[in-house]
């Protein structure tokens, strides 16, 4: 019984210690604190400047200048407030939308869209889940593919034309970044719009619906349709059940 006593006095007195040094003391408190997330931060930042390695993959390729013409709308337009593209290594969400997010995936996306809330579906992997004209129609009015959606409506997507030029001006700034855009590449952009865009109007046709290639919503809709295509088949080539 008095051994017991002594052990729980002594606990005591620890935790008084511990206390007294580590939160009753500010000044410790930051030091230790700040010490914590140093680690924490270095673990997290200095693997994505690692040298190319197993994580960087061939299989991503940049974005058409279609898909930068979409993907500067959804950036304009703030959808990563609602909708993330960081699919989480937990069991829920792989069933839901598929493998978790590798690092290479995002290696062209600057800035990447992981986003910081779910209001909305995770959109990392929408690639190919929808036809062409559902995006439209989403787009159009939410609530006429997601009954119940909050999701406010983007009409004026369908009739707003994208301009060549700022197009071209993002992937000009883009190859700053390190997206290894060529010469021919950029200098095509408009044939390049034309091209894929006009694919994308050729199926919106098929399911009775008129557009343009140069509208926004084509674009947005050539960016959501890219989202997550290359990972998939570069985790399929590596074996991972998708």
């Amino acid at each position: 019984m008095a051994d017991e006593t002594k052990h729980h006095g002594s606990e005591k007195k620890y935790g008084q210690f511990h206390r007294r040094v580590f939160e009753a003391n500010a000044v410790n408190f930051a030091v230790w604190a700040t010490i914590a997330i140093l680690i924490g931060g270095i673990v997290e930042i200095v693997p994505m400047f690692t040298p190319a390695g197993p994580e960087i993959s061939p299989d991503v390729t940049p974005y058409t200048a279609l898909e930068v013409a979409g993907r500067d709308i959804y950036v304009s337009e703030g959808c990563y407030l609602c909708h993330s593209q960081w699919v989480r290594p937990m069991r829920a969400e792989i069933l839901r939308y598929g493998p978790w997010s590798r690092a290479w995936e995002y290696q062209y996306d600057r800035p990447f869209q992981l986003g910081s809330r779910r209001i909305g579906p995770d959109l990392h992997r929408v690639g190919n889940k929808y036809p062409d004209a559902w995006h439209y129609e989403h787009m159009r009015d939410p609530r006429s593919t997601s009954p119940g959606s909050i999701m406010p409506s983007y009409a004026w997507l369908l009739t707003k034309r994208i301009d060549p030029a700022d197009v071209e001006a993002s992937m000009v700034a883009l190859r700053k970044t390190g997206t290894p855009y060529s010469d021919e590449e950029i200098a095509s952009v408009e044939q390049s719009l034309a091209a894929q865009g006009g694919e994308i109007v050729g199926r919106l046709q098929v399911a009775g619906i008129e557009s343009e290639p140069d509208r926004a919503i084509v674009a947005l809709i050539a960016y959501l349709q890219r989202l997550g295509v290359d990972g998939r088949a570069a985790l399929q080539k590596r074996g991972v059940e998708y």
